[in-house]
């Protein structure tokens, strides 16, 4: 599956559940009382829509792994796949970027593991190591590269399409997150990073580094 529906299909449960409610209501109350199932089937298509990006930059260049704004950059000791100090980058996604996530450089998957835990809000230095999360260890030819989905206070679920031993270009969908929450990106200590703090991305699209060999 190439996930390259206008509409992820893991919203189309939701859509359709809120749809029939409208229609529900409609023949109950008229116009009058359609108003809110409406709205949220509306948002459920807003929310799940998965818009083509397109990446055109050099070799190396990394791009953000979603939609958001970049909460924090810091010099971390990565465990659980570099096994090496890295570059963290931390983006935060509201309920109204989009939620699909992104490869942010060409390689091969060969780590995904899911880590049980809590619903802490993600914008939270905690959510990192407390929360649901669902780390992405790639392999590149510039050196390893991490990215973990984060869930957070409303979002309760992670989506992962790929597996280990899939081979990824750059800006190729691997997943999404349910209705709020981070992503990280953990990238080799050398990496030049080309974004700043505060700043918006757009998953699969922004440069937010550049890799050397």
């Amino acid at each position: 599956m190439n996930h390259r529906e206008i509409v992820a299909r893991e919203g189309w449960i939701f859509i359709a559940f809120f749809a029939m409610l409208s229609a529900l209501l409609y023949l109950g109350t008229g116009w009058a009382g359609v108003l809110p199932g409406l709205v949220l089937t509306l948002f459920c298509i807003f929310f799940f829509r998965n818009p083509e990006r397109h990446f055109s930059a050099s070799m190396g260049m990394v791009v953000a792994p979603a939609d958001g704004r970049v909460m924090d950059i810091n010099t971390v000791f990565e465990d659980k796949y570099v096994h090496d100090n890295t570059v963290q980058i931390r983006i935060f996604l509201s309920i109204f970027n989009v939620h699909i996530n992104r490869n942010p450089i060409e390689g091969q998957v060969e780590l995904v593991k899911r880590v049980s835990g809590i619903f802490l809000p993600a914008y939270k230095n905690e959510a990192s190591e407390k929360n649901v999360r669902n780390y992405l260890g790639i392999a590149s030819e510039w050196g390893k590269v991490l990215v973990v989905q984060i869930t957070g206070i409303v979002a309760r679920r992670l989506v992962c399409w790929v597996q280990v031993g899939d081979y990824m270009a750059t800006g190729d969908r691997f997943g999404l997150i349910r209705f709020g929450s981070s992503t990280e990106v953990y990238l080799p200590k050398e990496a030049t990073i080309m974004v700043q703090v505060g700043q918006k991305v757009k998953g699969g699209e922004t440069i937010i580094a550049r890799l050397y060999k």
